[in-house]
């Protein structure tokens, strides 16, 4: 059966779903994409809170992130005006004890160069080690024989302390949400490939100015249902399975069939659906053995024109003490609508569990005070802490990861836990749906 004559179903609604639909569409097929949740976009959407919607996490993405860019504009989304786009930095507040390290606009590798030679906060062991880390990654094709931790890598580089704590600590947490000493040093190679390593404009940061509803699901659903795809948000799927040569798809007491599915649940969900199934013990195996880590985001509200001097920062943490955020973004600089409100991130962590939410907005509130020596800072209008418990998968060193084709004809797997040299990133649920739409077309056979 062509594309053109496929019915495909999709399962899941987040952005790998969403990526998946589309592909599926272009290709010709008949889409019908059903959500559980009243909203598309997953794990990276806005909720509405205190009145008003916020994003259940703060993400940053990378110039590179080549298929997310595409499918952005596929979808009628301009990613100059939805994203700002800053070159690669990691800077600190002024005075803290932190580093300043930015790249100029200029050609590769010489942006790197001038960023080291520049960069304040690191003496010269601390810039020496970074050359060396670098340049070694490089010649090796930022890739290892054999995958071990991040802490194994740094310290077989002779990483400074210094270093660890100010460049790589952070870096790995925003990245693989993983803390060093459990995190996979290829996987985190893959991502310094595209950002230390790689071409000027492809290393940029990327950060959303508008909702992650509006960055890609919201216009993906505008795109799917205008060209006469069905979506179906608010529609849990109970079961599927194999019926000859088409798939059963079961919500609640409607059942449909369609020439094959792309399921994009989340990990947990796709195993539950999977397991009755006969062929599919391998892949529910691989499912059942991810762990997860969760993302604090803590919101703090200030008045109108309370100001950060950048953007976003990295914060100086404690490694032992998950009651402080690694990075904070000042979303009035991006978003007009948003004046005075921050956002702290909290990776690897979920404090609130520990010891509250109004505890750790005020343990979060009085570290920015003391970082920006705003004494103001340590007292906020208002705070509202969001956690996603299962954020991402645990990146572990060699992950058996799932690929997206499956011993079942006519059924592949969408989300950002599938087989890819990326973590647990929106490019990474992107490309996740794209290869998955490939395999229900052929492409990607």
């Amino acid at each position: 059966m062509s594309a053109d004559n496929k019915r495909v179903a999709i399962v899941g609604g987040g952005w790998a779903g969403c990526a998946a639909a589309v592909a599926l569409l272009d290709a010709g097929c008949g889409v019908t994409l059903f959500e559980a949740a009243r909203t598309l976009g997953g794990r990276a959407r806005a909720i509405e809170t205190n009145g008003r919607l916020l994003d259940n996490g703060q993400h940053i993405m990378l110039g590179a992130y080549a298929d997310t860019l595409r499918l952005m504009r596929r979808v009628g989304v301009d990613p100059k005006q939805a994203l700002l786009r800053l070159p690669l930095q990691m800077r600190y507040p002024a005075g803290a004890d932190g580093m300043d390290f930015v790249a100029p606009r200029l050609p590769a590798p010489l942006h790197m160069l001038v960023a080291l030679l520049r960069a304040r906060g690191l003496d010269r062991a601390d810039k020496l080690a970074l050359a060396r880390f670098t340049t070694t990654a490089r010649w090796m094709g930022w890739q290892l024989h054999n995958d071990c931790s991040v802490a194994e890598l740094l310290v077989r580089y002779d990483q400074t302390e210094r270093l660890n704590r100010l460049m790589w600590r952070p870096l790995c947490l925003a990245a693989l949400n993983t803390p060093p000493e459990r995190a996979s040093a290829q996987v985190f190679l893959a991502v310094l490939r595209d950002s230390l390593g790689a071409k000027r404009a492809a290393s940029d940061m990327l950060i959303p100015r508008v909702l992650l509803d509006a960055l890609f699901p919201q216009a993906a659903r505008r795109y799917l249902e205008s060209r006469g795809a069905a979506v179906h948000p608010g529609r849990r799927i109970d079961a599927l399975g194999p019926d000859g040569g088409t798939w059963r798809v079961r919500a609640g007491a409607d059942v449909q069939t369609f020439d094959a599915v792309v399921l994009a649940a989340p990990p947990w969900q796709a195993a539950a659906l999977l397991r009755p199934l006969d062929g599919t013990a391998g892949i529910v195996s691989r499912l059942d053995a991810l762990a997860y880590e969760p993302i604090a985001t803590v919101y703090l509200q200030y008045a109108a024109g309370v100001r950060l001097p950048l953007p976003f920062c990295a914060l100086t943490d404690a490694p032992h003490d998950n009651r402080w955020g690694q990075f904070v973004f000042d979303r009035g600089q991006l978003d007009p609508g948003q004046d005075g409100l921050l956002a702290v991130v909290i990776s690897g962590a979920d404090p609130a569990g520990d010891i509250g939410p109004e505890t750790l907005a005020a343990s979060v509130a009085a570290q920015l005070a003391t970082a920006f020596g705003q004494p103001g800072l340590a007292s906020p209008e208002w705070s509202r802490v969001i956690t996603e418990k299962r954020a991402t998968f645990a990146c572990s060193p060699a992950l058996d990861r799932p690929a997206n084709a499956t011993d079942l004809p006519g059924l592949a797997l969408a989300g950002d836990y599938t087989a890819c040299d990326y973590p647990a990133t929106l490019e990474a649920a992107v490309r996740s749906g794209v290869a998955a739409a490939g395999v229900i077309t052929g492409v990607g056979r």
